[in-house]
């Protein structure tokens, strides 16, 4: 059989599969339908976080220094911290090193360094000596989702820590107020200082006026009462710079370990778009090569009209190309309602092709494996779902030997390098090319794989 009767017999068997598609429309449907809802579960999940995260930990105050006095009490940080360290899974770490390593390796999902003199700039801070006292928090940008979650969890609970600390510092403010209305004892600077305080004064005032003449000053007690008030204007003076604190007692100032992360938005949109592209591609070409087989038409075909390499490619071809349609428009109906750069639309047409051949040889393989369409189709849904679950794990979710044999597992399969490389398309800074190469790889080894197992036919 020449060249030009192969082709032609390959564009045959491509419009007879396209035929058997238009005359089944319910179920061209849900196999559209099912994984475009899967995609959405699946990147609404991957959105959240785990309860507790991991974070590294670098506790720089020296024991027995973890607490201010305000004046008029003191306050103990490390009880005020304590929800936030209720609220992650604490990974110690020596020094700011260390914990930025652990962060980079992907054993924690950030980190948190308190610097030694954290007391004493908050004392300073509280004294109106200086400014606030700022906590150190790295994350890794690989993952945007991951990243957004441990902020938002160390920004709530730093900012319950804050309002903890705005109670106490509000207890100081008002116990000045107090001390310069009815008078008492301030430690101030290590020494106590006696204020007279309004009520005496008033007292003192009154005794004056009751029982001097007009014209005899005593100069004793206008001494006492001038003392009194340069005495409540610097209390008063320290009652501002408290209550200017109250808000936020302690900063936060975020640094990103790696590359810059892409919107959150546009890593939903990609994992959406790969979870689609995984089940169209997968499904229909699993069920495809599997059909062949279950109606007797698979041995006919070999006989003379194909090769059994032409059938599996061919069958590859066509669920890709079905796939990557699919998966086009879900992206341009996506981008109305999340910032995608359309920019970019020839390095998403690339990943989409190149992810789309992927699964296509996957499904096959699995179509060929099961010879059945129930099979198949069974098997193909019960293998690509772990896929992609197994993938989505970030880094620091687990420990670090479980996380590294989960990337081998994921390396084997198509999603963690489609994901990576629309990622890169919709977004991400970086290089596209490598996620290219692992997906071509995976494709020529899985199309091998399909056609080793056709023999079995």
């Amino acid at each position: 059989m020449g060249i030009s009767d192969r082709l032609s017999a390959t564009r045959w068997l491509l419009a007879k599969d396209l035929r058997i598609l238009r005359r089944s429309p319910l179920i061209a449907l849900l196999l559209v339908l099912y994984p475009v809802v899967i995609a959405a579960l699946v990147g609404f999940a991957v959105t959240s976080g785990p309860a507790k995260p991991r974070v590294a930990l670098v506790n720089q105050i020296p024991p027995g220094e973890g607490s201010v006095n305000l004046g008029t009490g003191t306050v103990d940080i490390q009880h005020e911290a304590k929800p936030l360290f209720d609220s992650i899974k604490v990974v110690k770490a020596a020094n700011s090193a260390e914990a930025i390593r652990k962060v980079r390796d992907g054993d924690v999902l950030g980190a948190l360094v308190v610097p030694p003199n954290l007391p004493a700039q908050l004392q300073q801070a509280v004294s109106g000596n200086g400014p606030p006292p700022t906590l150190q928090v790295y994350y890794n940008a690989e993952d945007p989702a991951k990243q957004s979650f441990v902020s938002d969890t160390i920004k709530a609970r730093v900012q319950d820590a804050d309002v903890a600390l705005s109670k106490q510092v509000s207890k100081a403010a008002l116990g000045y107020l107090d001390l310069i209305a009815s008078g008492g004892q301030l430690n101030f600077l290590g020494a106590n200082v006696d204020v007279l305080g309004l009520a005496r004064a008033a007292a003192i005032l009154q005794s004056v006026e009751a029982s001097l003449p007009a014209n005899s000053p005593q100069r004793a007690q206008v001494a006492q009462v001038a003392r009194f008030a340069q005495l409540a204007r610097d209390n008063i003076s320290l009652a501002g710079p408290l209550l200017q604190s109250i808000g936020t007692p302690i900063q936060v100032q975020t640094s990103v370990v790696g590359n810059a992360a892409p919107p959150l938005g546009a890593f939903a949109a990609a994992v959406a778009a790969t979870a689609t592209l995984m089940f169209v591609t997968v499904l229909l070409a699993a069920g495809a090569l599997a059909l062949e087989r279950e109606e007797n038409a698979f041995r006919r075909l070999v006989r003379g009209l194909v090769t059994r390499t032409t059938l599996v490619v061919e069958k590859v071809t066509l669920s890709a190309g079905c796939a990557a349609v699919v998966t086009l428009v879900l992206i341009a109906i996506l981008a109305a309602f999340v910032s995608l750069p359309w920019s970019r639309l020839p390095a998403w047409l690339v990943a989409l092709a190149f992810g789309a051949l992927a699964f296509g040889a996957l499904g096959v393989a699995i179509g060929a494996l099961a010879r059945e369409v129930r099979a198949a189709s069974l098997l193909a849904f019960m293998a690509t779902l772990p896929i992609a679950v197994i993938a989505l794990i970030p880094s620091g979710a687990v420990s670090g030997g479980l996380y590294s044999l989960l990337r081998v597992i994921s390396a084997a399969f198509p999603f963690r390098a489609a994901l990576d490389a629309l990622d890169s398309a919709l977004g991400r800074s970086g290089s596209l090319g490598l996620p290219l190469l692992h997906l071509a790889i995976l494709a020529v080894a899985f199309t091998a794989l399909a056609r080793v197992a056709v023999r079995r036919f």
